[in-house]
């Protein structure tokens, strides 16, 4: 049998972020509501985000959607990241272009403690569709919450304004 050294092994440093998916991140702080019950608002003319952390790694946001409310499509740029929805049910559609050049469509609905991930040139749009007020955790790295808005062209997809 092979043995392998003790020291070759390096454990990850747990602190490190980077190190650490950000979905891992998402679902920690979204379980964790005495870190974010009193920031917590619901906003009836629109979606409410509070920053829960930033580093030089990452930023952390609580957002909260009542039904109806929703984020235009859009990009993070350069940013990955991931979000978890906390309570209620969120709908995310995700919109891209096949190799051929038609209009894909994807239609997600992550609901309480699911989650989805996101990188550079990912363009979706979030909202409530349901009938009760949602909540979730968003962890964005390299480049913070860049949000760059898109229009869907039905003949070529999304387009950036």
């Amino acid at each position: 049998m092979f043995a392998v050294p003790e020291n070759t092994i390096a454990p990850m440093p747990a602190a490190n972020p980077l190190l650490r998916h950000p979905v891992r991140i998402a679902l920690e702080f979204a379980s964790d509501r005495d870190r974010w019950r009193n920031l917590l608002r619901y906003d009836p003319d629109e979606r409410f985000a509070a920053l829960l952390e930033r580093t030089e790694a990452q930023e952390v946001w609580l957002l909260s959607w009542l039904p109806g409310q929703h984020a235009e499509p859009h990009d993070h740029g350069e940013t990955t990241g991931a979000f978890t929805v906390v309570s209620g049910q969120l709908t995310e559609t995700v919109y891209r272009r096949a190799p051929d050049g038609r209009v894909l469509t994807e239609v997600h609905t992550p609901s309480t403690g699911q989650s989805r991930v996101f990188g550079p040139g990912y363009v979706h749009q979030v909202r409530n569709g349901g009938p009760d007020p949602a909540i979730s955790v968003h962890v964005y790295r390299s480049g913070g919450r860049t949000m760059r808005p898109y229009h869907l062209d039905p003949l070529t997809g999304p387009v950036r304004d």
